[in-house]
């Protein structure tokens, strides 16, 4: 068995000289197994070992008596012990899941908690090859695709680390008996509570009798087998994905001619999309991700889509913006007032304007830079402000006799959606002069009689 650990491990590339590792141990058979594997280890891999245990106070005096059995086991191999007590139950009742969804959220919290307490760069899980075969069950139960059929990754997000991934539950067992390790025994992985319980004491044992003995590792090939299949597809995937797609801050946009793409590269082109914008796909299913196709193929511009996470995808003009509603901005009313004379300061919103005061006969260029532009001053009155859109702003675009919506105008100008709420506008006393970076308004332009003209330059995080 410990050959098998070590492959795993060497195959995987799951640790580095020096790596701090946080062991997840429970108290049972394999979390016990892997702390006691990892120990012996330990100076061979060249990793320094600790121990998170979270007790979930699900079995009163047993759960306790789970957590004084690991605290005292480490106490015997001098490693530090780190635990928590959760109630998972009220938990659960809190956020609206299920207990199960609970108690792996609370353990994966307190593993990261420890991970930044300690400055550790690795945590071990104890997922063995029997977990693997049975997620791989349960997920084809549910319809899962080529990803979901992989199973559990031996390695994720380059942290989480499964040494005991092609170990079976019976082989960790008797190392278990041979080392006299006495672990603890949950008594509810023998009750048919849970789904994966289901699986584990019926669907499973059923398959062994009736169609295959070694259905467990039969089930972790066909996770070899297509792990390395859907690597390629990966790969292809990403290389599309910086061909089409642009990131800035908190969002992506997919371009149009992504959609084109054949959907098993299109589906990952978006999964990768997601992961930027919200660091991962937890939550997000294939439904999602259709949701996201059939707005850029049957809906028009505008349409916006709410996703899991706060996270939301519109149609812009055939391409599909991704982002975080949280970082769009709300529409701000709040408006600030400039001064001649002195560089006006918006911190906040990174912004500075300064105006210059020029005679009619001083040469200027009404085309050279679009953060740059000329007014006539003659016609201003009032206070100069800047503040940004609200419902109802008309505009008077140069050349047009009348005045038009600014919602219409952003339509016409393609002016991405999310933008719209977060361009500048310069206004003199209560009508829009400037929509900075695009247009100036025809009653303020400067004329062959203009005697006095206002430059205004405008800098911004987009000039």
């Amino acid at each position: 068995m410990i050959k098998k650990v070590l492959k795993t491990i060497e195959d995987n590339k799951m640790f580095d000289k020096g790596d701090k590792v946080i062991v997840a141990v429970s108290g049972g058979p394999d979390s016990t197994c892997l702390l006691k594997v990892l120990y012996d280890l330990r100076e061979n891999l060249g990793i320094y070992i600790s121990v998170a245990h979270l007790n979930h106070c699900l079995r009163g005096k047993e759960a306790d008596k789970d957590e004084e059995y690991v605290k005292q086991f480490c106490s015997k191999l001098n490693i530090d012990f780190y635990s928590k007590k959760v109630d998972v139950n009220s938990l659960a009742k809190k956020r609206g899941i299920s207990s199960e969804m609970a108690g792996r959220s609370a353990r994966y919290e307190f593993f990261q908690e420890i991970r930044e307490q300690t400055q550790g760069s690795k945590i071990a899980i104890a997922h063995n090859a029997n977990d693997q075969a049975e997620t791989i069950l349960m997920r084809i139960m549910r319809g899962t695709g080529l990803t979901g059929l992989m199973g559990i990754s031996p390695v994720r997000d380059r942290i989480y680390v499964r040494p005991l991934i092609k170990v079976t539950r019976d082989e960790i067992e008797e190392y278990c008996i041979k080392n006299e390790l006495n672990p603890k025994i949950d008594a509810t992985n023998f009750e048919s509570i849970y789904g994966r319980n289901k699986v584990r004491l019926e669907i499973i044992p059923y398959i062994k009798e009736k169609f295959n003995t070694d259905i467990v590792m039969t089930l972790n090939r066909l996770s070899d087998t297509l792990r390395v299949d859907n690597q390629y597809l990966e790969s292809i995937s990403l290389e599309k994905y910086k061909l089409y797609c642009k990131e800035k801050e908190k969002k992506v946009t997919i371009n149009k001619e992504a959609f084109s793409q054949p959907e098993a590269i299109l589906t990952r082109i978006i999964r990768l999309s997601i992961s930027y914008v919200n660091e991962s796909t937890y939550n997000f299913e294939k439904k999602h991700i259709f949701d996201i196709i059939d707005i850029q193929k049957y809906h028009s511009t505008g349409t916006v889509l709410s996703l899991p996470s706060g996270i939301e995808a519109y149609n812009n003009y055939g391409n599909i913006d991704l982002c975080s509603s949280k970082e769009l901005r709300s529409k701000d009313i709040t408006e600030y007032e400039l001064e001649i004379g002195k560089k006006n300061t918006i911190v906040n919103d990174k912004i500075k304007v300064t105006f210059r005061i020029l005679n009619s006969d001083e040469a200027i260029n009404l085309k050279n830079n679009k953060f740059i532009k000329y007014f006539s001053y003659d016609n201003m009155k009032g206070k100069i402000t800047l503040r940004y859109r609200r419902d109802g702003d008309r505009f008077n675009p140069i050349g047009m006799s009348g005045t038009k919506k600014i919602k219409d105008i952003f339509m016409d100008m393609k002016i991405e959606k999310e933008l719209r709420d977060k361009i500048p506008l310069i206004c003199f006393d209560s009508e829009i002069a400037w929509i900075t970076g695009y247009v100036v308004s025809d009653k303020f332009k400067v004329k062959e009689d203009t005697k006095t003209i206002l430059e205004i330059k405008y800098e911004g995080e987009e000039a």
